[in-house]
């Protein structure tokens, strides 16, 4: 079976994240996250907090590995030896930016092959913009993300969840 790529900035992981991990682990025998380095991208937490994040989040699992990459997402898997592309779509509105960059995936690297998950019903509406808002504000994030990870946002934004001072 495959290799996998699941390449996204996971700033924070979320239990969407993490749902999409295990569910792709059903058809490939290795998955690499992949913490991407964007620099276009003002990011809440550091690349070194997120990958150790998504590693607290997943457990020792020996299928999933976290590497940080920076550049083009088909010379990382070309260099991992990956052959799929993991890519979660949530909405509608996730399809057309994905379907685009699928396509300039396998123009530049045509042995690397997109593969588009829908999380499970109860994730859709999870995301990393969306759960750093709700912390910003001192809502509860606890259900959306790895306890870990759920301590992270309150000490970045204060002990109370809120904006620190």
């Amino acid at each position: 079976m495959p290799i996998a790529v699941y390449a996204g900035s996971f700033d924070p992981v979320t239990r969407g994240h993490e749902d999409l991990m295990w569910r792709s682990l059903t058809f490939v025998d290795k998955l690499i996250v992949a913490v991407a380095i964007n620099s276009a991208k003002q990011p809440l937490f550091s690349i070194a907090e997120r990958v150790e994040m998504i590693r607290d989040s997943i457990g020792n699992d020996p299928r999933i590995e976290v590497r940080e990459f920076n550049g083009l997402l088909v010379d990382f898997a070309r260099d991992v030896g990956a052959t799929l592309s993991i890519r979660g779509l949530r909405a509608v509105a996730d399809f057309e930016y994905e379907y685009q960059m699928a396509l300039m995936n396998r123009h530049l690297n045509n042995d690397l092959e997109t593969v588009f998950m829908v999380p499970s019903i109860d994730r859709t509406y999870v995301s990393s913009s969306v759960v750093r808002e709700v912390a910003k504000y001192g809502g509860n994030t606890s259900g959306l993300v790895h306890p870990v990870v759920d301590a992270a946002l309150r000490k970045r934004f204060g002990t109370d969840g809120g904006v620190a001072p």
